[in-house]
């Protein structure tokens, strides 16, 4: 039976934070607008780009407007992530909101499939597919033995950017309950990108925080002190590989790693000091 998208009266507010991608930008937008998924509002802000970022949006507002039930499209001074992703939720109108990158491509029933299984499931508060993994050309490549990148499926060992998440996080098994547990959270990250998130969630708060510089797992370990995640295992988002993503800088990566985990001890420490009061 295919789900009718049309039957779901949940408006789905696309954000998109975007930087430095002129490059790759209109893939992402024309992403969504390729979504069988029919009522959906996108909203972008372009944090201060120093190329020609915001100019390849603009060209894409007519098809936009002519797409969503509603499209915002602004750009600021850059003033990082965090600051920018609460300015995109505080700017939402939906009951879910889909975050992707923009130099990320989301597969065309993308929205549509974790909208079915968040209709369906009311105690889960996020839902996200497998990932694709693509490079600077939109040409598919894997993981290979070493974890580098080839491009032959008989060098692979990681087809996938889930199997490859899935292979660091043993402890886990993806398609079980044990997905997204705060526990689990506590030693390291592993939802891939492309999730559907409750709108309630954030409840008019700002959630993300510059003291946590991981703004994905930051978000993973506040979704799961309350709410259930899903992983569908089927490959629903396209992420881009390429020289000037932060996951390929290592030392960066782990200061962010433990400032953030840092902060969420002393979040969690103050809130056990406040209930003993």
């Amino acid at each position: 039976m295919i789900y009718n998208s049309m039957l779901s009266k949940h408006t789905v507010s696309v954000i998109m934070l975007a930087y430095n991608h002129e490059k790759y930008i209109q893939d992402a937008i024309k992403s969504i607008i390729a979504q069988t998924y029919k009522n959906i509002e996108l909203i972008i802000i372009d944090d201060g780009s120093k190329d020609s970022t915001y100019k390849k949006i603009l060209e894409m507002e007519s098809d936009c407007k002519n797409r969503f039930v509603r499209t915002i499209f602004k750009t600021q001074n850059n003033v990082g992530t965090s600051t920018t992703l609460n300015r995109l939720v505080a700017l939402t109108e939906g009951q879910y909101i889909y975050i992707i990158a923009s130099d990320d491509i989301a597969a065309p029933d993308a929205i549509e499939t974790e909208v079915l299984f968040l209709d369906r499931n009311p105690d889960y508060g996020l839902v996200v597919g497998d990932n694709a993994i693509i490079d600077s050309e939109s040409n598919r490549i894997y993981y290979g033995s070493n974890g580098e990148f080839v491009y032959t499926e008989k060098d692979v060992k990681y087809k996938t950017f889930g199997e490859f998440l899935q292979a660091q996080v043993p402890y886990v098994n993806f398609c079980s309950k044990e997905f997204g547990s705060y526990e689990s959270f506590c030693r390291t990250n592993y939802v891939p990108n492309g999730y559907l998130i409750r709108k309630i969630i954030f409840n008019g708060k700002d959630l993300f925080s510059i003291n946590a510089p991981l703004e994905d797992w930051w978000l993973m370990l506040q979704i799961s002190k309350y709410w259930k995640m899903k992983y569908i295992n089927k490959i629903l988002f396209y992420y881009r590989q390429h020289s000037s993503n932060t996951i390929n800088q290592r030392e960066k990566i782990d200061s962010y790693v433990l400032k953030t985990f840092e902060y969420e001890k002393k979040c969690v420490l103050s809130k056990s000091i406040d209930k003993l009061q």
